[in-house]
């Protein structure tokens, strides 16, 4: 088995379940293929955060048949929070903010050298050094 190249942040780890899914984010998916694939802990938190609030059993079903335990899920280390620190302090330096969740997503990826595939382009592109792609385009 590769290693992941890719960590999908929130807005592309819930397409599976969307009622209707962006086709471009399901094409770049099934090209990479789940092995190249990982999810940070923060986007299932962020996931299972959403589901609670909509308390829908065919949601959660859905969930558990297709996402749960897919892919592999990183957690927020020591190494990452290392990585979150410095790149907060770049961030509030340079006034280009993002929320803090999307900021731990992207200390995951900078720790494990991956790229980030996303669908909030605006807040991702604000990180110098953060590779990513936007899984809305072909």
């Amino acid at each position: 088995m590769r290693p992941p190249l890719y960590l999908l942040d929130t807005t592309i780890f819930c397409q599976p379940i969307r009622p209707a899914p962006n086709t471009n984010c399901q094409d770049h998916w099934q090209r990479h293929g789940d092995d190249r694939l990982a999810v940070p802990a923060i986007a299932v938190a962020e996931l299972e955060y959403g589901l609670f609030l909509k308390n829908s059993g065919k949601l959660w079903e859905a969930y558990r048949t297709i996402l749960k335990g897919r892919l592999t899920v990183l957690d927020f280390t020591t190494e990452t929070a290392s990585a979150f620190g410095e790149m907060k302090a770049r961030q509030t330096v340079t006034g280009k903010t993002i929320d803090d969740f999307d900021l731990a997503i992207a200390a995951i990826a900078v720790s494990h050298d991956l790229i980030v595939a996303t669908l909030n382009v605006r807040h991702f592109k604000k990180i110098e050094e953060l590779k990513w792609e936007d899984w809305s385009k072909r």
